[in-house]
């Protein structure tokens, strides 16, 4: 009897040969994933420090001096509106300044601020990093002038302004000027004796409504002061000083300040007195009375101003 040939199992061993090859194929697609995975967090860093050193090589090669700024106001008043800080831009960069950041720019555009902007006083300029600092006290309008086809407005110390809208601001129109008043250019004082005489009055009422009204200042209701009677030249017997509420109640001053005792007036500070206590106890200085005349003394009027 012939003997069975003893069969191999080779299709047991096929069974494991591809089962190990699976799992050598699935190794090395988790290596190669790892190593892309690698590859590009050394990308990401060459990219990051490529930057980082692109940076240092642009400081170094781009001097400060060629680097350009922006122009910055430092602490403007509140009144300051886009269109006066639009004024000073322009005029900062009246001749063609490029803003660079160097010592020459802050030159140039102090000389330019100095000779064209009146509006600011003790102008200082600054270079920093980013920009140029423009620091300066600032002239604050309190009377508006119209004469003929020009208007301006005059600060406290009579510097004639440019004019700015500037609708924000209780700004108090005067009216009945001399005739022979000649304007100065902007930025000089205008000395006039009967223009003075109504900004006194009007710093008077400014500082009133910071001391006594502050939340609903007085001279918000004033459209304007007429100095056309100034020290009795058309009528003696007539009140030099008139000021008008918006709905034309007039609030007869009298004369100019400190000249009271001379035509037997009352004081001025009574009669900051008076004009504030009416407007405190009507709250308003319209649609009340026909006028509020000043002037006659009354000892027993409190005054405002006696706290302070």
């Amino acid at each position: 009897m012939a003997r069975r040939k003893r069969t191999s199992r080779k299709k047991s061993g096929s069974f494991f040969k591809r089962s190990s090859s699976g799992k050598d194929k699935h190794r090395d697609f988790a290596f190669g994933r790892g190593l892309k995975t690698i590859a590009i967090v050394f990308v990401l860093a060459a990219v990051v420090t490529g930057f980082y050193y692109l940076e240092r090589y642009v400081k170094e090669v781009i001097p400060f001096s060629e680097k350009t700024g922006i122009l910055e106001l430092v602490n403007p008043p509140e009144w300051v509106n886009e269109a006066l800080k639009e004024k000073i831009y322009r005029a900062a960069i009246s001749n063609g300044e490029d803003l660079k950041l160097d010592e020459d720019a802050a030159r140039s555009v102090q000389h330019n601020l100095d000779a064209n902007v009146f509006w600011l006083d003790v102008i200082r300029v600054q270079i920093t990093d980013e920009s140029i600092r423009i620091r300066a006290d600032w002239r604050k309008p309190v009377a508006f002038v119209k004469y003929g086809l020009q208007k301006f407005f005059v600060n406290s110390e009579l510097v004639v302004l440019d004019f700015v809208p500037l609708p924000e601001l209780p700004i108090v129109e005067v009216k009945g000027l001399s005739a022979k008043a000649e304007i100065p250019q902007p930025g000089s004082i205008w000395q006039h004796a009967d223009l003075a005489a109504a900004v006194d009055i009007l710093v008077y009422l400014d500082k009133m409504d910071e001391l006594v009204t502050p939340d609903k200042p007085l001279l918000y209701e004033i459209a304007g002061i007429d100095v056309r009677n100034f020290n009795g030249r058309e009528n003696s017997n007539y009140p030099h000083i008139i000021l008008y509420a918006k709905d034309r109640t007039e609030i007869i001053w009298g004369a100019e300040i400190g000249l009271w005792q001379r035509y037997l007036e009352a004081p001025d500070s009574e009669k900051l007195a008076k004009l504030y206590n009416h407007y405190k106890e009507y709250g308003s200085l319209m649609n009340n009375v026909k006028y509020i005349d000043l002037r006659q003394p009354q000892e027993n009027v409190p005054r405002p101003t006696d706290k302070y």
